[in-house]
């Protein structure tokens, strides 16, 4: 009989190291993380990315996004029926097609019996992105699956495809309430179970994808927020510039700390080293040498785990010892 074999590295709701022993498959076998998702992790496969960002509250906020994600026509997007709109004014077409102003009629009257709550969401604004050099028309088959499987009859949506930076990815529009009445909720546990069937429809479609957490691949730094990191990227982050400046001032008085959930974060990176380590011993005794020295070799590159302010500070550190490299050079 098969036998199962859990390393548990940060359990929250479930291990994000499931790792089953290899046996012969059977009834009841859990491939959760088995051998091929154990590769393309250590192997550093590309990483699925979703992110919601946002959504719209009230019709005139779904129409700018409509707009914005058509680029103002110039872009076809797909609906749930198979339809393409890109003609002029085609927003208006698609709310009352999907009943959304009688929907914001209907909240805005309960917001008027509760005043001061803000609308709920009249839809969710979802993208999803893979690394420069996926093929843009194999991007949007996978996620024109997933939002078959996900969504078809039940919560109307649109999408359309973005190739005009380097990631390519795609937007997806879909109706907060489906058909049946129910609100859809999109909580972390949802955009994990959402990631794993992207990055499988990826691989049908025969792109490299992974879809793994950020822990288990030792990464310690929290993402920046959708906005902060668009402004970074275009060098105007306020935010991350004030951070940088208080940092380096703490850096050259001598009062430079850490910040708070340093012992939280080296726990943790430990417990994910120390599962990794384990799962490595137990593929090289099951025979599986070749992936196991990739597991050692995998735990090896890990970076160690730092707060933001640390990571931060750490750049400031590389920074000036570049500047000190290239100076003699310059004299």
């Amino acid at each position: 009989m098969p036998h199962r074999r859990t390393i548990d590295l940060l359990n929250e709701e479930r291990p994000l190291l499931d790792v089953v022993s290899l046996g012969r498959p059977g009834p009841g076998r859990r491939d959760h993380f088995a051998l091929g998702q154990i590769a393309r992790t250590v192997r550093r496969t590309p990483e699925v990315v979703i992110k919601v960002s946002g959504g719209a509250r009230t019709l005139r906020g779904l129409a700018l996004h409509l707009d914005y994600i058509g680029r103002k026509g110039e872009l076809e997007i797909e609906t749930d029926d198979g339809r393409r709109m890109q003609e002029k004014g085609f927003q208006k077409k698609l709310i009352n097609d999907w009943d959304l102003d009688l929907e914001a009629h209907r909240e805005l009257s309960k917001r008027a019996k509760e005043c001061g709550r803000k609308p709920p969401k009249l839809v969710h604004n979802i993208v999803f992105s893979m690394p420069p050099g996926t093929p843009p028309s194999k991007l949007f088959a996978a996620v024109r699956k997933f939002a078959e499987d996900r969504f078809a009859l039940q919560h109307r949506y649109a999408m359309v495809l973005h190739t005009d930076d380097d990631h390519p990815h795609v937007h997806v529009v879909v109706k907060a309430v489906s058909e049946q009445g129910t609100r859809l909720n999109i909580r972390k546990a949802t955009l994990r179970e959402w990631r794993r069937e992207f990055a499988r429809n990826l691989r049908e479609q025969g792109v490299d994808a992974n879809a793994t957490e950020r822990a288990v691949r030792g990464q310690t730094r929290k993402p920046l927020k959708d906005g902060i990191y668009r402004a970074a990227a275009r060098g105007a982050s306020h935010h991350l510039q004030n951070r940088v400046t208080a940092i380096s001032r703490d850096l050259a008085s001598g009062r430079f700390r850490p910040g708070p959930g340093q012992h939280e974060l080296r726990q943790t990176h430990a417990a994910v080293l120390a599962g990794w380590r384990t799962l490595g011993e137990r593929l090289a005794e099951e025979g599986h040498r070749g992936l196991a020295y990739d597991v050692r070799r995998f735990v090896q590159q890990m970076a160690p785990a730092r707060t933001e302010r640390e990571q931060i500070a750490a750049d400031l550190i590389a920074r000036v010892e570049r500047t000190r490299s290239v100076m003699p050079r310059l004299r």
